[in-house]
């Protein structure tokens, strides 16, 4: 079953903290975004393979966009 890891917020993509392929626990950083020169981390909503990497470093997210898929 896959989990999808969703962007909270209208943010840029400062820093991917993890690849396709590895294995994340809950509550780890997949990866950090940047809002009104603050940081945010997005953390894995499940544990699993990072089964795909839906953002790019340096680019935007919407509210809603998917960051990642955990399998």
């Amino acid at each position: 079953m896959s989990e999808e890891v969703l962007a909270e917020m209208v943010a840029n993509v400062w820093k991917i903290v993890v690849n396709e392929g590895d294995q994340v626990a809950e509550g780890d950083t997949i990866c950090i975004l940047e809002s009104m020169k603050m940081e945010i981390p997005v953390e894995a909503t499940a544990s699993g393979t990072v089964a795909q990497i839906g953002v790019q470093e340096g680019g935007t997210v919407q509210e809603g966009d998917v960051i990642a898929v955990i399998e």
